[in-house]
């Protein structure tokens, strides 16, 4: 495997990784919006959207490095 296969291989894993991050970080955030609130409650509720929204912006960064990746590999540019 040469080392343009590789780079490819731990962008796709990255952003894999970074996709089970985000749905985890969806999960909490759907566990955290099921239950009575308290004032506490909706505070971690609201924190965990925020970590949720973190996520997703790493996933979308890394999508595109990877795809970016996958664009010079294919097309050369």
């Amino acid at each position: 495997m040469d080392e343009h296969h590789s780079n490819l291989d731990e962008l796709q894993a990255a952003y894999k990784a970074a996709v089970e991050q985000w749905i985890s970080a969806i999960r909490k955030e759907e566990a955290l919006a099921s239950v009575n609130h308290s004032v506490a409650e909706v505070d971690l509720w609201e924190d965990a959207g925020f970590q949720e929204d973190e996520m997703r912006k790493a996933v979308k960064e890394l999508k595109k490095k990877y795809e970016d990746a996958l664009r010079e590999k294919f097309f050369g540019f």
